[in-house]
């Protein structure tokens, strides 16, 4: 398939266009800026794409600007799927990378699809809102909205958890400053989540939602103890208030089942596998 990406600069995105290629399909980056309407619509229309996998969008949860979320999560998607309508061939499929953020602190687990979405920040939000969004395109456009749980990979930015951990521990420094240790997390590998959204591509039945997860979740401390273990090296942790978020979402891990019946198995990343990958990274940095 032709395969218009956006994000394609991004972390995910370098993952999925080398997923994508590696199984013989063509990606064709979008290069306009998201939030100019006229810009998205003309390069759209110029690739003619086949298939469309949406992956743009602030992602970090405490980006310091709340309206941006909104301006380019939610008005910034809306611009690609106007563009997306115009076109004389629609195309066969369009992924929307959501999150599970949306479901918030939801004392059921593992979360299912069904579980009603209860976001606490304004990412979730945005995401949430982004999904209601595009349910109003559902009868022009063949969508599936995709709802990855935590992720990493070398190459994740630094201001995320499990990249930052693995930088302290590829130093060697002696001490590290953390916001809430008492989190529960889905660590996935982002080759993972790659697989599933080209499979979900090919097999995702349009207007359905599908948690990408493992239902493999990892404490905090698990994390830590699996770098020591990989480099020899303990360092003291210490909680910063500052970095303490008044809506921590507590415990994420999704049920993986629904995602299974529609693509069938996908190919398994062990944790200290992943972690290993990134320290091998960060050191070559």
């Amino acid at each position: 398939m032709r395969i218009l990406l956006t994000g394609s600069a991004g972390f995910t995105g370098h993952y999925f266009r080398a997923c994508a290629e590696a199984a013989g399909h063509e990606v064709l980056p979008l290069i306009a800026d998201l939030t100019d309407k006229t810009a998205v619509a003309a390069e759209v229309a110029h690739t003619a794409p086949e298939a469309v996998v949406h992956l743009a969008a602030i992602a970090f949860v405490g980006h310091a600007d709340d309206a941006a979320f909104y301006t380019v999560n939610v008005v910034g998607s809306m611009n690609l799927l106007d563009a997306l309508v115009a076109l004389p061939r629609k195309p066969r499929r369009v992924l929307l990378a959501s999150s599970a953020n949306v479901y918030g602190n939801c004392e059921r687990s593992p979360i299912s699809e069904e579980q009603a979405p209860a976001p606490v920040n304004h990412y979730a939000m945005s995401k949430l809102a982004m999904e209601h969004m595009a349910r109003t395109y559902s009868d022009s456009l063949p969508l599936v909205l995709a709802r990855p749980f935590n992720y990493t990979g070398p190459g994740q930015s630094s201001s995320f958890l499990i990249p930052k951990l693995v930088d302290h521990f590829a130093r060697r420094l002696p001490q590290i400053e953390l916001g809430n240790l008492h989190v529960e997390r889905e660590f996935n590998d982002v080759r993972m989540v790659c697989d599933a959204y080209l499979a979900l591509l090919d097999k995702g039945v349009p207007g359905e939602v599908y948690n990408v997860c493992s239902g493999h979740p990892y404490t905090l401390q698990a994390v830590i103890t699996a770098l020591e273990e990989l480099t020899g090296h303990h360092m003291q942790v210490t909680v910063n208030p500052a970095f303490v978020r008044a809506n921590e979402v507590h415990r994420l891990c999704g049920n993986p089942d629904k995602l299974r019946a529609c693509t069938g198995p996908l190919p398994a990343y062990a944790l200290k596998d992943t972690l290993s990958n990134m320290l091998a990274a960060a050191r070559a940095s």
